[in-house]
C-alpha cells in the first residue's frame, strides 16, 4: 500500500494495520499525525524543549510494544493519556513532591479524557464563533453568559441602554446557534 493511502486511512485502520500486520508504514503515519500533539503534552508538562523532545521519543517507542498489547477504541484520547502519564511519571521521578501534588483525580482515563477532549474542541468552537459577533453582542454575549452578570450589570460595566442589551444579547445566541449547529448536534 503506497504511503499516500495510508494517509486517508483512520487512526483505528492504521493502530490495527501496525498490531495485527506489523506495517510499518501504518506506524510510521500515526507518529507524522500525531507528533506534534504528544511534543505539545510534553511541553506542557516538562516546560523545556529538550526534555520533551526525548520524552516524546520515549513515548513513541513505547508504542511499538503497546499497540500490539491494548485494544484502543479512541487512538488519539489514548495517545493524550499516555502521553501525560508518562511526563507525570517522568516529574515524580525527577520530584517526590510532585507525588503528593498529584492525586487520584488527575489521572486521567481515556473515556473519561476523550469526553474532556469532544468539551474542549467544542469551547474552542465556541469562542472562535463568539469572535465572529459583533461588537456589541460579543461583549454582551461574554457578560452576560460567560461572566453570569444581571441586564443591569451588563449595562454598568458597558453602558448599553437595557433594550440594546436584550437585543445583543438574543441576536447573538442566535448567531452562535447557527454557526455551532453541526456540533450541537453532535454534542447530543
Amino acid at each position: 500500500m503506497a504511503g499516500q493511502d495510508y494517509k486517508n486511512l483512520s487512526d483505528e485502520e492504521l493502530v490495527a494495520r501496525y498490531a495485527e500486520r506489523s506495517e510499518e508504514a501504518a506506524f510510521v503515519c500515526l507518529f507524522q499525525r500525531y507528533n506534534h500533539l504528544v511534543y505539545g503534552v510534553c511541553m506542557k508538562y516538562l516546560k523545556q524543549a529538550e526534555n520533551a523532545k526525548d520524552a516524546s521519543q520515549q513515548i513513541f517507542i513505547k508504542l511499538l510494544e503497546d499497540l500490539k498489547k491494548h485494544n484502543i477504541a479512541h487512538f488519539k484520547s489514548w495517545l493524550y493519556s499516555v502521553a501525560r502519564n508518562h511526563c507525570l511519571m517522568i516529574l515524580r521521578k525527577n520530584n517526590p513532591v510532585v507525588d503528593k501534588e498529584i492525586s487520584e483525580n488527575d489521572v486521567e482515563f481515556e473515556d473519561d479524557w476523550h469526553q474532556k477532549v469532544k468539551k474542549e474542541h467544542f469551547l474552542n468552537e465556541l469562542e472562535a464563533a463568539i469572535q465572529t459577533l459583533s461588537k456589541e453582542q460579543r461583549i454582551c454575549i461574554r457578560h452576560f453568559y460567560l461572566q453570569k452578570m444581571s441586564y443591569a450589570e451588563v449595562a454598568r460595566q458597558t453602558n448599553y441602554d437595557l433594550k440594546t442589551i436584550k437585543s445583543a444579547i438574543q441576536n447573538g445566541k442566535r448567531n452562535l446557534k447557527i454557526k455551532l449547529a453541526g456540533l450541537l448536534e453532535e454534542k447530543a
